[in-house]
């Protein structure tokens, strides 16, 4: 298949590794790289939809990526002074001091600690205000910030809470009046039918939470995720990308989230205590449910053991999202450089080398 874009001169590796995986993908994907400020690799290829080719404005479902647009906005909702990591939860939110989270503060609800990874009882998932209701009340699986592990939806639903709380404004109109509209980016948190998207596809044998070997826990990680991932009905429809869903929702192009990244580390969109704040060590260890090395700031994953955001001494303060099925996004503030990496074709963690190739030859290159 084509690679279509350009890289500067010096990228070419990129270019090349980038070809290496569009000629296997059965989807399409892009690559976005921006270098102080300015675009070094703009590279897409391969297909959107049956019969559609992928192009440089082909839009993607950002999935978990969607956590790290919304860290952004938490991060700035921070400079303002409307949010204080150290602050108790109840502060903002009076309710959720109920079953014995009265002193739970902020940090651990976006640090992953706080220990409600799911619903209970089960809720319709596109409903953010019952799903925070109900874990308002409910009582957390272990004492907040004892352990962590990765609240893969209800991340979403307990900053999106918190969000209003502080503003009165849904996230999805904080994403747009905060960081869409004032700087020309091409994404979304609640996206209209209307909207173009790449069509979501399964790569074969696909599944999630490949670290995991316990049964037990894997029941759990099912009732997390409500199988969203294993039906393409239900992650194409016009329902969930239209839901302001903060833990996975989001959707955007590749350059739209390198440029994203960009501006957060040049401190365009915060200043540096609040983004240093953001993205030191917060919680990590392994997933106390899907035995995943995890590393978070407040928001934002951390560089991790597997490599997660390129090779050990790419940068050691390399921060931002990855999202289920291969995305990946974020920066390395050391180097100036940001990236994006979006596809429609999920593969599973332990066989899919996409984004860490993709890293490793930016890292050679830069």
């Amino acid at each position: 298949m084509t690679v279509n874009g350009a890289v500067k001169p010096g990228y070419e590796g990129v270019r090349e590794a980038f070809g290496d995986l569009i000629e296997a993908t059965t989807g399409g994907a892009a690559f976005s790289v921006f270098r102080d400020g300015a675009p070094v690799v703009e590279l897409w290829g391969g297909s959107a939809a049956d019969g559609v080719p992928w192009t440089e404005d082909t839009r993607a479902v950002l999935f978990s990526g969607t956590k790290g647009v919304v860290a952004t906005v938490l991060a700035i909702l921070t400079a303002q002074g409307k949010l204080d990591p150290d602050e108790r939860v109840a502060r903002y939110w009076p309710e959720f001091a109920a079953a014995g989270k009265e002193d739970v503060p902020v940090s651990q609800v976006l640090s992953h600690t706080v220990g409600l990874p799911y619903v209970e009882p089960d809720l319709p998932m596109l409903d953010n205000a019952a799903n925070a209701e109900a874990l308002s009340s409910q009582r957390p699986l272990w004492t907040p910030g004892t352990k962590v592990a990765y609240h893969a939806l209800t991340y979403g639903y307990l900053a999106t809470e918190l969000a209003r709380r502080v503003t009165g404004a849904d996230l999805g109109v904080l994403v747009r009046d905060l960081l869409a509209e004032p700087h020309g980016l091409d994404l979304r948190l609640g996206t209209p039918p209307t909207v173009p998207v790449a069509t979501l596809r399964r790569a074969p044998g696909y599944r999630i939470s490949t670290f995991l070997q316990d049964e037990e826990r894997r029941r759990i990680v099912e009732r997390m995720y409500r199988g969203l991932l294993d039906s393409g009905d239900s992650m194409n429809s016009p329902e969930y990308r239209g839901a302001t869903l903060a833990a996975g929702g989001a959707v955007g192009t590749a350059t739209a989230m390198a440029r994203l990244y960009d501006l957060l580390r040049s401190g365009g969109l915060v200043p540096a205590d609040v983004l240093g704040r953001a993205t030191r060590t917060w919680s990590e260890g392994i997933d106390a449910i899907n035995d995943r090395p995890l590393r978070f700031g407040l928001g934002f994953e951390l560089a991790d053991p597997i490599g997660t955001y390129g090779p050990a001494d790419a940068d050691p303060a390399a921060f931002g999202h990855s999202g289920a099925g291969g995305g990946r996004h974020g920066a390395w503030p050391a180097r100036g450089l940001s990236f994006s990496f979006v596809t429609n074709e999920l593969q599973a963690e332990d066989v899919d080398h996409r984004a860490s190739s993709l890293l490793a030859a930016l890292h050679e290159a830069a």
